[in-house]
């Protein structure tokens, strides 16, 4: 969340060195987004400010607002989950769950918090063998995926507290986007 964060779009046009309007290779105005994270602060241009998370999280929210008239089908998020913790991994969790209703969301995220709200769950893998790297994907199911999370959450010692926990996340998880499916529907019922 950044409550009393302020966007700016700046548009201007674009113009030689004598005044008169001239295209440029996207158009007549040169148009910049200005941020200003916190409150008290001038915005600033979010691509000389923004982390490559910040600028994920933003597409988020403008995602968000926009996914009932983009036709865009396909949204990838990477690094969304770069410098948050847990709470705002739920949040940014939910949200992408909500788009996913419109859209295929894919996210790369090494936060259990946010993997907890995908539909599906794919891990990466890679490994050496004799003297070559391989990458591999395996979708999770079941109890692979509530490991994943555990380790997700513990690092290499997964214990039945951290399978306790991944199990929880993802009932949260569930009972949260089901809750919102339900409100943003109408429905009094059913499930993802």
């Amino acid at each position: 969340q950044m409550k009393g964060a302020q966007l700016v779009i700046a548009v201007e046009p674009l113009e030689d060195s004598s005044g008169q309007p001239v295209a440029g290779p996207h158009g007549l105005d040169a148009v910049e987004f200005l941020i200003a994270p916190n409150p008290g602060e001038p915005p600033k241009p979010l691509r000389k400010i923004a982390s490559g998370g910040e600028l994920s999280r933003v597409m988020l929210a403008l995602k968000g607002v926009l996914s009932l008239a983009d036709r865009v089908s396909v949204l990838v998020f990477d690094e969304i989950d770069s410098n948050i913790g847990g709470r705002l991994g739920s949040v940014i969790g939910s949200k992408l769950s909500e788009l996913a209703r419109r859209h295929q969301v894919l996210c790369i995220t090494h936060l259990p918090q946010i993997a907890a709200f995908g539909d599906r769950q794919l891990t990466v893998r890679k490994a050496s063998r004799q003297g070559r790297s391989f990458s591999s994907i395996e979708m999770l199911t079941g109890e692979e995926r509530v490991a994943e999370l555990a380790e997700m959450i513990s690092g290499a010692s997964v214990t039945e507290t951290t399978l306790r926990q991944a199990r929880e996340l993802l009932k949260e998880a569930s009972q949260a986007s089901s809750a919102a499916a339900t409100v943003a529907t109408g429905e009094t019922g059913g499930g993802r």
